[in-house]
């Protein structure tokens, strides 16, 4: 991809920053700033709440992208997403006060590709839809053996810096354009499903567990190698402030290292914020998964200064013999397949924040009016047992709201409600 921008491509983004810009510049932030600084801290009053819209961004951020440069499209998209939030449905993101952008970077597992097919039938940069299966690189774990090689792994520093450079070019002097690393991000066995499909990784821990348990703690061995380079590189960057941490969470806190400490030396894993998951384990034993795959999630989770983990698995089942075990653990997914009442019991009083993801059903049915008195009763269950609890609620996995961004805030607008009335 070249990273020059047009001039007509960069009159748009300009004006796209300039709103980026007045966003930013709202009191707002300012105070939202400091409540997520105060949530992540655990001194929080009441749950943050956000709302993803990366699922549905093709009605909110797609239908307005002007730029016609591959490059400059990108920016304009992601000058959006910072602000789309605050724009459309007042939920609590932050729209940060500059532009940041990610280094290049490569991690893949074992140096195989993966291979995938749409429901559409369309290749993957042609295809809108969401359906897609993984078609099986590895399927009998012993026969395909020899195919499990070294993971590839690289930083790109020259794009890297070609791409910062066209962006400072064209809107740097409206908003500032820097430097910024998310979370690292660590979900082992979904690179694996992704080279084996659902069924044969499940067939394959079953045949195979011991086998299927070396090439987890082979990820994990790769995985820190990355890491280790990334460190050598430079190019691990503080996580606290607007840095995402995987499952529509942020990493505002002042206990991990900020930006004064590159000046004395280079940051490690273990100053910053990682994320890791395991939903698609969540049909194994909870045994299997304490012995096949934890080792692997517990030698890389461990290493990272704080850790968020979970998605749509349901976490209780693996808490107490397993996720409790991670000592810098503040986040932990309670999924609309999680006991939430069991999960509240276990968090109350700890140190780690009970992050609800609501179901999807509410707001992402096409064609539905919201109903409001169910979902008042829905979020009124999962307030009562978060009691005790610090609490945060992140609306995920919306693939349509029909359009109706009204529908959409009023979703919020019925949680900050609810919290009002029953959070204690």
């Amino acid at each position: 991809m070249e990273y020059g921008i047009s001039n007509e491509d960069k009159r748009i983004l300009r004006e796209v920053a300039e709103k980026h810009k007045e966003f930013a510049s709202q009191e707002r932030n300012t105070v939202l700033k400091e409540k997520w600084y105060r949530h992540n801290a655990l001194q929080g009053e009441i749950p943050m709440v956000v709302l993803e819209s990366w699922g549905f961004n093709n009605e909110v951020i797609i239908p307005r992208l002007k730029c016609t440069g591959d490059f400059a499209r990108k920016v304009e998209f992601d000058l959006y997403q910072d602000f789309v939030g605050q724009e459309l449905f007042e939920d609590d993101r932050v729209t940060p006060d500059c532009f940041e952008m990610n280094y290049d970077t490569e991690f893949k597992l074992y140096g195989l590709d993966m291979k995938k097919e749409f429901a559409t039938g369309k290749e993957e940069e042609d295809c809108a839809g969401i359906s897609v299966r993984f078609l099986p690189v590895i399927e009998d774990l012993e026969d395909d053996l020899e195919k499990i090689g070294a993971s590839v792994f690289s930083v790109d520093l020259d794009s890297s810096r070609k791409k910062l450079e066209a962006v400072t070019e064209a809107i740097g002097d409206i908003l500032p354009v820097r430097r910024k690393m998310d979370c690292l991000y660590s979900v082992p066995t979904q690179m694996l499903i992704h080279l084996m499909g659902m069924e044969n990784m499940m067939l394959n821990i079953a045949q195979y567990p011991e086998l299927f348990k070396k090439i987890m703690d082979r990820a994990a061995d790769d995985t820190l190698a990355y890491y280790d380079l990334l460190e050598e590189k430079g190019v691990i960057l503080p996580t606290t402030e607007y840095e995402s941490v995987g499952q529509g969470t942020f990493a505002f806190n002042r206990e991990l290292p900020g930006p004064e400490i590159l000046k004395e030396r280079k940051l490690t894993r273990r100053d910053v914020w990682g994320y890791m998951d395991s939903q698609e384990t969540l049909s194994i034993s909870p045994k299997m998964f304490e012995e096949i795959i934890f080792p692997c999630y517990e030698k890389i989770g461990s290493q990272f200064g704080l850790l968020s983990y979970g998605c749509c698995e349901p976490v209780d089942k693996v808490w107490d013999s397993c996720i409790s075990k991670f000592k810098n653990l503040r986040k932990v997914s309670i999924s609309p397949w999680c006991d939430e009442e069991f999960m509240g019991e276990r968090l109350r009083g700890s140190n780690v924040i009970y992050h609800r993801k609501p179901a999807a059903t509410f707001l992402g049915i096409s064609g539905k009016e919201l109903d409001e008195e169910a979902f008042r009763a829905y979020i009124r269950k999962s307030l009562h047992a978060a009691r005790g609890c610090k609490m945060e609620i992140t609306q995920r996995d919306i693939y349509t709201i029909d359009r109706n961004i009204e529908k959409a805030r009023r979703y919020i607008q019925i949680i900050r409600e609810e919290i009002e009335d029953h959070w204690k």
